[in-house]
């Protein structure tokens, strides 16, 4: 029986079955609002800094390599973390700038 079909029996009838399902649905609305919508919120805030970042900006990478950027290209970032040494970093290996965790 596909749960279409038990949800407009229930409304036939009594209701009863409909109260079954309520906790399950209460569930996933806690997810949702509690987890997962905040989570999409938290990664759409951090693609949007990663687009903002630019030449000369200093940057800190997921393997925790500070450097600042040299060049911005669709996917990479040249990264300089010494003078004269250059590192080719994807973009989503880069999650805060220098400057956002010295004040956070």
């Amino acid at each position: 029986m596909t749960l279409l079909s038990f949800l407009l029996e229930a409304q036939a009838g009594n209701g009863a079955a409909i109260m079954q399902f309520l906790p399950f649905i209460l569930i996933i609305a806690v997810f949702y609002f509690f987890m997962i919508r905040p989570q999409t919120k938290r990664q759409k805030e951090i693609a949007k800094s990663r687009e903002a970042m630019k030449v000369g900006d200093k940057v800190v990478t997921s393997g925790g390599i500070h450097g600042k950027i040299k060049e911005v290209s669709d996917s990479t970032f040249m990264i300089e973390v010494a003078p004269a040494v250059q590192m080719k970093v994807d973009k989503a290996a880069v999650f805060a700038s220098s400057a956002d965790t010295q004040t956070k």
